[in-house]
């Protein structure tokens, strides 16, 4: 019964908690007047002269404008903090003071009289009867309504206009929405659907008072740059912090205003996204028969969902793990945008990729599939190098002699000047696919071959993003190699869509490097995601923080910071402002004979053998390169 009545009286609407809080304060005051006259007057009766009910009606009067202007009425009851009977302390002595200024003006007028003890009386009981009354108000609310208030979180809204507007709305019948928090120094002070709005200076103070459990981003068309200056730095309160959508999810209806998103670490890379350009897109992919190998991976499923956007004619799923296989052709059939086409196998089986590409006539070959676990690569050379290598070599010659029109390679960062067997065997698939296109150009096929060349991306299969969630969820310690390591990072959605257009924008033989902005730290990367779980960092400044993030040191391959050129001031500039052009090599490398080599080595299992011959050729063409610029300089 009595959780039933705490349950309504915290469903009351704001507002009208007010109005009983004043209310309250105003018969507190006269009550402290009545009883301080009485006290001195020792006479516990009605008033029986107009001048005491003059002095007892006139205090509420004064009282409550100053508890007004002094914000007695903006802490919610229950997060009232202790310091708060200072502040009721001045205002209740104010409030006195004032009222005695009225009583002796009437005095000068009506030549009443009040006894000087009189104030101090009404001082003091005023004093102890509005903090009790407040701090009882507290004390029944956390204990009666515990059960209510677990239901409803706590909440600061960080941007106050229409979207953080109707977002309140939205939220006041699950949450309690405690402050509003915005930029605009015209919003402060002010009251927006009944909540207050603080500038951000105010945001650790809010936190601390209302025991806020969630901060809402609703800032849903700012720059990517602004956003991840205002998550950086509310992240840091070591609350949970989500987002409202990005205002074209909103307007296209993919999310209502009252949905809210978990914020990503995306947000932390202050990327400007850039439209994609339709022309380029519809040259590569409207009305055509698209294949994508590794079509089950990360970036290979974010290839398929982009690619069935927009309308090609046929979508080739090639995959060798059944279950991903399984997972990317549900998904893609429930959206019924393309055609869609399973084909389970290994790239390195030339049969079958053949088959696939002569039946469906495939106009173009993303080539996604790869081995690409640095530490699980390096343990497996062999491998490696058979799906890596000659998987690529299988791919690229099927697709030349079925007359592909293009080719596009998914190269990595760590191709340049590889410390790995992953990364060289991504080299090595580079130099396969430059090959190629110098032989389809020397033939006049019309032909294009390709790769594009990217670092790191959020999320994807065997990244350390998912590793850092899952350690976090399991209270740490998060591991990393180095605190000093570097990284480049680039959102899924964005990587599929710059691949699409690169392949686009292809001559023959280009290697396209993707913009991917400046490395980030991943021990910085582990500190902000620990920070957006709602957790604190627990280090020597902190020592009782939540997650320890422990290095471990660099694993087998790994360098400290990773390159997309081997020369920035070479890259070329394309059509597009985040797609850059490698300059192009035309060194003789006789691939072929190295190609032969490399086999016989895989065949005879002989993995020292196979790792010479793959680094080799790696130091022959940086070597290459570095002799190039040395001449492209002293010219």
């Amino acid at each position: 019964m009595i959780r039933e009545l705490a349950a309504r009286i915290l469903g009351i609407p704001r507002r009208w908690k007010r109005v009983v809080l004043v209310a309250s304060d105003v018969f507190i005051v006269v009550f402290a007047v009545w009883a301080s006259l009485a006290i001195r007057l020792d006479t516990f009766g009605l008033p029986g002269t107009w001048d005491v009910w003059f002095a007892i009606l006139s205090a509420p009067v004064v009282a409550i404008p100053v508890f007004a202007g002094m914000g007695l009425y903006r802490p919610v009851v229950r997060y009232l903090p202790e310091r708060a009977m200072w502040t009721i302390f001045q205002a209740t002595a104010l409030s006195v003071m004032a009222w005695v200024l009225v009583a002796f003006m009437a005095q000068l007028l009506w030549r009443g009289s009040l006894p000087r003890s009189v104030p101090i009386i009404y001082f003091a009981i005023a004093c102890v009867l509005l903090i009790g009354s407040r701090f009882l108000a507290k004390w029944l609310i956390s204990h009666l309504g515990r059960d209510v208030l677990a239901q409803r979180p706590t909440v600061v809204i960080y941007g106050a206009g229409a979207a953080g507007t109707q977002l309140a709305q939205s939220l006041k019948a699950t949450h309690d929405v405690v402050a509003f928090v915005d930029d605009d120094p015209a919003l402060h002070r002010r009251e927006i659907a009944n909540v207050r709005v603080h500038p951000p200076s105010a945001l650790p103070a809010l936190l601390a008072n209302y025991s806020v459990q969630q901060i809402i981003l609703s800032m849903p068309s700012i720059s990517a740059g602004r956003r991840k200056a205002v998550v950086a730095d509310v992240s840091r309160h070591g609350v949970k912090v989500q987002s409202l959508p990005d205002i074209s999810d909103l307007v296209t209806g993919k999310y209502l205003v009252s949905q809210v998103r978990e914020i990503e670490i995306d947000d932390l890379l202050g990327r400007s996204a850039v439209p994609p350009d339709l022309d380029l897109i519809r040259q590569m992919v409207a009305g055509k028969t698209i294949m994508v190998t590794g079509a089950g991976g990360s970036i290979g499923s974010e290839l398929c969902r982009k690619i069935s956007q927009w309308r090609p004619q046929r979508l080739v799923l090639f995959e060798a793990n059944e279950f991903a296989l399984y997972n990317i052709d549900r998904e893609l059939a429930r959206s019924r945008e393309a055609a869609v086409v399973p084909v389970l196998g290994s790239v390195t089986d030339e049969a079958l990729v053949r088959r696939t590409m002569e039946h469906y006539a495939v106009d173009a070959v993303f080539h996604a599939a790869a081995h690409k676990h640095v530490p699980l690569v390096e343990a497996n050379t062999l491998e490696g190098i058979q799906n890596n290598v000659f998987g690529t070599k299988t791919v690229v010659d099927v697709a030349f002699a079925t007359g592909v029109k293009n080719f596009v390679l998914i190269s990595t960062d760590k191709a340049v000047r590889p410390t790995n067997v992953m990364g060289a065997t991504k080299r090595w698939a580079e130099l396969i696919v430059r090959e190629k296109a110098a032989k389809a150009a020397a033939a006049n096929t019309g032909q294009q071959f390709c790769a594009v060349r990217f670092g790191n991306v959020l999320g994807s299969n065997g990244s350390v993003v998912p590793l850092f969630k899952e350690q976090i969820a399991h209270g740490g310690p998060i591991t990393l190699t180095d605190p000093a390591m570097t990284r480049y990072f680039m959102s899924i959605k964005e990587a599929a869509e710059l691949i699409v257009q690169a392949g686009a924008l292809s001559r023959g033989g280009d290697v396209f490097l993707l913009d991917m902005g400046e490395p980030m730290l991943i021990s910085e990367l582990a500190e902000n995601m620990v920070r957006l779980a709602g957790l604190s960092v627990r280090n020597v400044q902190n020592p009782h923080g939540d997650i320890e993030i422990v290095a471990v040191g660099k694993r087998p391959g790994e360098k400290l910071y990773e390159e997309l050129f081997y020369d920035d001031a070479a890259a070329e500039r394309t059509r597009h402002p985040k797609i850059l052009r490698a300059a192009a090599a035309l060194d003789d490398l006789q691939m072929q004979h190295k190609l032969d080599l490399l086999r016989s080595a895989l065949h005879e299992a002989d993995e020292s053998l196979a790792r010479s011959l793959l680094f080799g050729l790696v130091v022959e063409t940086d070597v290459n390169v570095a002799g190039r610029l040395d001449k492209a300089t002293a010219g």
